[in-house]
């Protein structure tokens, strides 16, 4: 169809906009644009008390009431689109829409808009990225490459087809392609000359490149003219004057000189109120009248030297994302954009690599106190991110003591030099001649971090500097390192920096330490440590390796929870099934009211195993490993659950399986905090039991185990409790089996072992086979693990087991052939239990760690009907503790020692423990 795009209905243009969206956004609506207005405070500062910095300025604004040039003030609203958003003519069109319905909808008089334009960015039609196409033309040419012109004529065809559909036939389009061809006609005159000469100057190139702005913003001004707007382009290099900066890496505006320009190119264009103004981003020209560029982020520099010549009332970008993000969203998938920065918060972010404006494009705006938004063109509903000087008590952060952190950001690639010596200490002038040196050296020092001694000065430079850094220095300081005054200039590389930034810093007590805690937890450690008097940011150096889980940690420390945890679930049997569904029916009283964000990303059996990315739905658990569950892989289970953006791992272990026991070790290593009530572990060899306590001791990595003694009742914790407060421990018995327990509370005058036993497995109350109860090392173990917390180098071999399984039955495969064969033994426990009650007393299955003797035993004893241990009913466990303050009369922890929700509780209760060293309340 030859109907140009600019008179085609907006429902057509939606369509197509649907496939030439940027990422994954939505495509402009722009019937839904509303623009949001500064506040009133930050209005009546753009139009009342800006202060002019110079008598041209102050005339200047003096003419916004009226006579001749420039009419100024907060009545201005200042459009940067950049070049994702005028990429294509759907695109182009969206924005002149999004703009002319400003203007309809604002009162006469109130709003005046001036647009800033990049150059056209990637089309998903043809590819092509208007100044990468350029600046590769220029580089070919400077090659001597004669297909610099192939490159040109690219972004001439580009530009012609972009032109075509968007105006469509007519004058308009004739006009263009006119000044188009014009236009590259001189380019490829100056590609040739550059050809040539086999080099290009600044100025040739700034020339060749800037040029993509003056036809995306011819193209703008047509199309608004031809949907019925008044509109001008403005050629910002009639108007803008800068000098470059020392370093030559940006520019300068000139006020004075930019200011009279801006009042001639009104004079001289009679423009009228309601005229929109396309302005072209990027160029300008020098004092001397040679066209140039205003470097990296032009643009949006245009835009607001634009806003700070016209006093305007706000500047919006407009780009492909929604604001500034408190991460970067890539490594952070729960980062959230920002409603409202300082100018000084916005500065340390964009130092530190995140998305913002550059540093320099915020002093023009700053300099008048002018709101700058970053909106997103592909999603209007999204308020954006406001950056300016106004304060608020709405607070980013989920909770206000945590608000005094905005963001967070990273810089990878970086290496820590370390100059170190004795001599260094009270000489004046050692720093000086360091940074000095590296400064010839043409080394940026991205860091600095000095302790008060002067032993040692520590900064960060780039890592491909680091070489040349550490050879600067080390000529500098030859003689001092020969002598010893100077030890040594040490490199230490892959290393990144992680800035949090905030203005709220200051004001906030315990910032630092919630940084800090929140890394130690994740098992990072910390190289370097810099913050500033003015506590906009706590800037600290780690290992690259550990970039990701550190932003992430640190982040969701701030934003998500206090407490967040990635949970994995090994054996989802009885006990883990059970668990699993305490986890679902806690889970929104542990969030609201513990601030514990509790996170199920992997659950794995024996053979299948299901992963996600966010949580499981535990609802659905079972039907998920059945569905879109894959093979068993414990290796990738554990990277899975480690590699999360949730930077609190913990792997519950709800197996009785000494393969996965042998994974601990490896997943503390690893960061990985490791909760079980598998006993393998802690009753397996001394060495590994050792290797891991020891490992649990050196790192912030934690390992929790009630569950191995006395399912969810608080044996290994009180332990820990005596001992911890200076109590001596003597001795620690008790009835450790539940089984055993319910078998001989059951057993009364008349009834036999073994009508006991039968009774027993037909209640569920032993394992399939009875011999497993009976033998004894279930309770050995719990001994084994029980010595150990006591200091005592047991093994499992050191305990003397009295089994109840009679001998010539231990090794009856068939266990119907064991229980049929168990009554021919009743005799010896009937002698027992006579002997017993002669004496007044009753037969308990009892485990003993004797402290005192250092050993331990398991054993069947007799006590009197009076003891604390025959008072038991069903499957209960009883544990007493004599010791140094509890000798006259033991200390008794008593329970339901089995079953699967009091164990599964146990595990919870160490879960939560672990929170609780994690930063969660108590």
């Amino acid at each position: 169809s030859m109907t140009p795009l600019s008179q085609r209905p907006l429902d057509a243009r939606r369509g197509k906009q649907t496939n030439t969206r940027c990422r994954t956004h939505r495509p402009v609506r722009a019937a839904s644009y509303r623009p949001r207005a500064p506040s009133a405070a930050g209005a009546a500062r753009a139009t009342t008390t800006a202060k002019p910095d110079s008598a041209a300025q102050l005339k200047a604004s003096e003419r916004a009431a009226g006579s001749s040039g420039c009419p100024r003030g907060g009545s201005w609203r200042v459009h940067k689109f950049g070049g994702t958003c005028v990429g294509s003519p759907e695109r182009i069109l969206a924005a002149a829409d999004l703009v002319r319905q400003q203007l309809v909808e604002d009162k006469p008089g109130q709003n005046r808009v001036l647009m800033v334009v990049s150059a056209m960015g990637t089309d998903p039609k043809t590819g092509v990225k208007t100044t990468d196409a350029l600046l590769k033309a220029v580089e070919l040419a400077s090659k001597q490459d004669p297909a610099s012109s192939d490159a040109l004529e690219e972004v001439r065809q580009k530009h012609i087809q972009s032109a075509t559909e968007l105006l469509g036939p007519g004058e308009a389009l004739d006009t263009f392609l006119k000044v188009l061809d014009r236009d590259c006609e001189d380019l490829n005159a100056m590609l040739r000359a550059i050809r040539i000469s086999g080099s290009a100057t600044d100025a040739f190139s700034d020339f060749v490149v800037g040029h993509g702005e003056l036809w995306s913003a011819q193209m703008m001004c047509a199309a608004l003219r031809m949907k019925g707007a008044k509109a001008l382009w403005m050629d910002a290099r009639d108007v803008l004057v800068v000098v470059p900066t020392s370093d030559n890496n940006s520019v300068d505006i000139k006020y004075r000189l930019s200011n009279e320009n801006l009042d001639k190119w009104f004079d001289q264009h009679g423009v009228e109120e309601d005229t929109i103004i396309v302005a072209t981003g990027f160029v300008a020209r020098d004092p001397s009248g040679t066209p140039t560029t205003l470097k990296r982020n032009g643009s949006d520099y245009s835009a607001t030297i634009m806003g700070a010549l016209l006093l305007a009332g706000s500047i919006t970008i407009w780009t492909d994302v929604n604001g500034v993000y408190s991460a970067d969203p890539r490594k952070v998938s729960e980062a959230v954009s920002l409603v409202q920065l300082s100018y000084h918060e916005a500065w340390e972010l964009s130092y530190f690599g995140a998305n913002v404006l550059h540093p320099r494009t915020t002093l023009p705006a700053m300099k008048y106190n002018i709101p700058v938004i970053i909106r997103n063109f592909f999603d209007l509903d999204n308020p954006g991110t406001q950056i300016s000087n106004f304060q608020t008590e709405e607070m980013d952060c989920r909770k206000a003591g945590q608000a005094a952190v905005k963001g967070f950001a990273t810089i990878d690639d970086v290496a820590v030099i370390s100059v170190e010596g004795t001599g260094m200490v009270g000489v004046p002038g050692t720093a000086s001649a360091i940074f000095s040196t590296l400064r010839d050296a043409n080394v940026n020092v991205v860091m600095i971090s000095q302790a008060s001694s002067e032993h040692s000065v520590c900064f960060c430079v780039k890592g491909a500097d680091a070489p040349i850094a550490k050879q600067a220095l080390a000529k500098k300081f030859e003689s001092a390192l020969a002598s010893g005054r100077i030890s040594k200039v040490e490199v230490i590389p892959d290393c990144t920096i992680l800035a949090a930034v905030g203005q709220g810093m200051c004001a906030r007590r315990g910032v630092s330490e919630t940084l800090f805690s929140a890394l130690a937890n994740a098992g990072i450690n910390i190289k370097a440590i810099a913050q500033g008097s003015s506590e906009y940011n706590i800037t600290i150096v780690i290992d690259s390796a550990d970039s990701v889980r550190a932003l992430r940690a640190v982040h969701s420390r701030f934003y998500l929870s206090e407490t967040p945890l990635a949970v994995g679930v090994v054996g989802p049997g009885l006990i883990g099934q059970t668990l699993l569904k305490q986890f679902e029916e806690q889970r929104n009283v542990l969030r609201e009211e513990y601030n514990i964000d509790l996170r199920v990303l992997g659950i794995a059996s024996t053979a299948r195993m299901v992963l996600s990315d966010t949580g499981i739905d535990l609802e659905r658990w079972s039907e998920e490993m059945d569905s879109r569950g894959e093979d068993a892989d414990m290796q990738k289970f554990t990277r899975h659950v480690h590699a999360s953006h949730v930077p609190n791992a913990v792997i519950i272990d709800c197996t009785a399986s000494e393969v996965v026991s042998d994974y601990y070790a490896k997943w503390m290593e690893d960061g990985i905090h490791v909760v079980t009530p598998n006993k393998k572990l802690n009753s397996g060899p001394l060495a590994r039991y050792k290797a891991v306590k020891e490992l649990q001791k050196k790192s912030y990595t934690h390992f929790f185990y009630e569950g191995t003694v006395g399912a969810g009742l608080p044996i290994i914790a009180t332990l820990k409790g005596l001992r911890e407060t200076g109590d001596k421990v003597n001795k620690v018995e008790g009835i450790f089996s539940g089984t055993l327990s319910y078998l001989f509370n059951t057993m009364k005058p008349g009834m036999s072992f073994s009508e006991a036993v039968a009774d027993a497995k037909s209640n569920g109350y032993t394992e399939p086979d009875p011999r497993d109860d009976l033998a004894g090392m279930d309770v050995a173990r719990k001994v084994v693990i029980l010595a150990r917390e006591c200091g005592l180098d047991l093994e499992l071999s050191d305990i003397p087991v009295e089994s109840l399984v009679p001998e010539p039955l231990r090794n009856v495969e068939d266990v119907d052939e064991f229980m049929a064969k168990l009554p021919e033994y009743d005799t010896d426990m009937e002698a027992k239990m006579s002997e017993a009650s002669a004496r007044g007393e009753c037969l308990r299955y009892i485990g003993t760690v004797d402290v005192a003797n250092r050993c331990g035993r398991v054993e069947l004893q007799s006590f009197p009907a009076s003891h604390p241990f025959t008072q038991l009913t069903g499957s209960d466990n009883i544990i007493s503790f004599t010791t140094a303050r509890y000798k006259a009369q033991p200390l008794i922890v008593r329970g339901p020692g089995a079953g699967a929700e009091v164990t599964a509780a146990g595990v919870f209760s160490d879960l939560l423990r672990l929170a609780a060293h994690l930063g969660a309340p108590s």
